[in-house]
């Protein structure tokens, strides 16, 4: 596979069908908490190396985003710690995680969780997953900026982050 722009949302759309709602979801909570590189790959779509979209920060992988026709596969690698936070945590996870989490033979680097993503039922706990991988790291502003300590700018929380998300 080789690096590729990032295709546009309405070509992902169209390949995901219902789940793109899912992957957009996703791909939100990520780009709004986290600071990644973001590495599309292109695959052969006669192949079963479809088109991934990989979030990356400092040479480790946050998760990778398979597209499939109709679906994608969210990867997530959870090394020796994250699976000594998982299982302190386990309870909070519904079955469908529980159960690839116990049936995911440990490798060398970890455990390799593949999760199949038709719609928004797997989203939570796959969040809750990245958070144990890794904190969030962009700084994300409070509703009132009196409240954090800073001076007022005279601008609305929602000025200012249309202003740095836009």
């Amino acid at each position: 596979m080789k690096a590729n722009k990032i295709k546009p949302y309405s070509e992902v759309e169209a390949k995901l069908g219902q789940a793109s709602t899912a992957w957009a979801k996703l791909t939100g909570h990520i780009r709004f908490y986290y600071e990644m590189d973001e590495l599309w790959e292109e695959g052969n779509p006669t192949h079963k190396h479809h088109s991934n979209l990989r979030f990356r920060r400092g040479g480790k992988t946050l998760i990778t985003l398979c597209i499939r026709e109709g679906y994608f596969i969210a990867a997530i690698v959870l090394g020796k710690e994250e699976r000594e936070k998982f299982e302190e945590q386990r309870k909070k996870f519904g079955e469908a995680v529980r159960k690839e989490y116990d049936d995911t033979e440990v490798f060398h680097d970890g455990k390799w969780l593949g999760f199949d993503v038709y719609d928004e039922s797997l989203i939570d706990d796959i969040i809750n997953l990245l958070q144990i991988k890794r904190k969030p790291n962009r700084k994300v502003l409070p509703k009132s900026l009196e409240s954090c300590g800073r001076l007022d700018i005279g601008l609305s929380h929602q000025e200012i982050t249309s202003i740095l998300f836009s």
